[in-house]
């Protein structure tokens, strides 16, 4: 959906010195958190390039705010402006109640076609962990965005259509099902799963990480789930000979130790994927995931670390960016001042490195790291900690803007 004459997302990104962004408050706790990380994310630009840049943030509605005054959960207005302006940061949004858009996360993604749902986990010291050593976790999740569940189709137990599905999979395909089920499809194909891949081991060659795990149920699933792993290693094979190669090759050929400038492109069953994050961590670096495992994978690995109050995300197309906090609206501590903003800060700091601003992203990591290294943590973390004084949510930007 590219008007004419409107600037690619590349070129944004490679021209940009004045940006506008587009900025969608959220539900719930998203005023205040949103709040906070616009005047941390200007500071720190501020800090990095003086006035010789500046984001021009551009208010657009979405959720209950925008239902309150528009009657829409999702106007055609912001859906425009995202269009031109290719970038823009949320906070969380509510599901809407009755009928229409289902999830407004999903309508946004499926309209922009946002493939890559982006999820950077990694350990801050000072924040509460389970783990003996949460410094070890440090790994970005590539989550499908378009296929899997969120394409799935599914037919309610008992109802007509349920049984002429089954009737037809026992008639046609000789496959027994009991008439009581439920049924549903989720599809998964080689485009959109090789787009996915694509775009996490460029991520890995950008970045230089070591490895692209691709996660999976393929010894039971083996033509949607199987076929995902089969499909990821025949792209890093046609695509990226020249720096990938696989743990077989990695064995036989290098004798296990990773030559110089290769990523290594591994695969492993989802249950077992969950037991290594916790007892191996150290060994994976970028996960590659249909919908559904990613959705697991990412919050099991946010709760390692802190929970989703500290877990950044982004989803990320061709032609558009959205960066959003990755929980939920929170809305019985709402209008309260207790909120945690650091996904939504984390997210932002994703946005300045994918402009390219590095620099200025450097120094909100730095200052971010710097807060929580000092034991200033909102409510939701110092609960944790035995003695620990909770920071309101302004309190703790405010704190953030004193070490940026």
């Amino acid at each position: 959906m590219i008007k004419e004459g409107t600037l690619t997302l590349s070129e944004i990104r490679k021209a940009a010195l004045n940006p506008v962004i587009i900025y969608i408050e959220g539900d719930g706790i998203g005023p205040e958190i949103s709040n906070v990380t616009i005047k941390v994310v200007d500071k720190s630009v501020e800090r990095a390039y003086g006035q010789s840049r500046k984001i021009t943030w551009q208010d657009a509605l979405a959720g209950e705010k925008a239902y309150r005054l528009k009657g829409d959960y999702l106007p055609q207005e912001t859906i425009d402006l995202i269009d031109k302006y290719r970038i823009a940061i949320k906070g969380p949004l509510a599901t809407p109640v009755g009928g229409g858009i289902r999830s407004i996360n999903v309508a946004l993604r499926k309209i922009f076609e946002l493939y890559s749902c982006i999820r950077p986990v990694r350990y801050f010291s000072g924040v509460p962990s389970p783990l003996k050593n949460p410094q070890k976790v440090d790994m970005v999740i590539f989550r499908e965005n378009m296929e899997d569940v969120y394409s799935g189709i599914e037919w309610k137990s008992g109802s007509g259509d349920a049984l002429k599905v089954i009737g037809f999979l026992k008639d046609e395909m000789k496959v027994t099902i009991d008439e009581t089920s439920g049924v549903g499809i989720k599809p998964i194909s080689p485009a959109k799963t090789k787009q996915l891949v694509r775009s996490a081991i460029r991520y890995a060659i950008e970045n230089k990480r070591s490895s692209v795990t691709l996660m999976h149920k393929g010894n039971i699933m083996k033509f949607t789930e199987g076929a995902f792993r089969d499909w990821g290693y025949e792209l890093a094979r046609e695509e990226f000979s020249d720096v990938t190669i696989t743990e077989k090759e990695l064995r036989e050929k290098y004798s296990g130790i990773a030559p110089a400038g290769k990523i290594i492109i591994k695969d492993r069953i989802a249950d077992a994927m969950f037991q290594e994050i916790i007892l191996r961590p150290e060994n994976y670096d970028i996960i590659a995931a249909p919908n559904l495992n990613g959705d697991y994978i990412s919050d099991a690995l946010a709760a390692l670390v802190g929970g989703l109050g500290v877990a950044p995300g982004a989803n990320i197309g061709d032609n558009h960016a959205i960066f959003e906090a990755t929980h939920g609206t929170a809305p019985d501590i709402a209008g309260r001042d207790i909120a945690n903003p650091s996904s939504l800060i984390l997210s932002a700091e994703m946005m300045l490195r994918f402009l390219g601003w590095k620099e200025a992203a450097d120094i909100l990591l730095s200052g971010f790291s710097k807060t929580i290294g000092e034991g200033k943590l909102t409510g939701d973390l110092a609960s944790q900690i035995e003695g620990a004084k909770a920071l309101g949510c302004l309190e703790f930007g405010n704190a953030l803007l004193n070490n940026l």
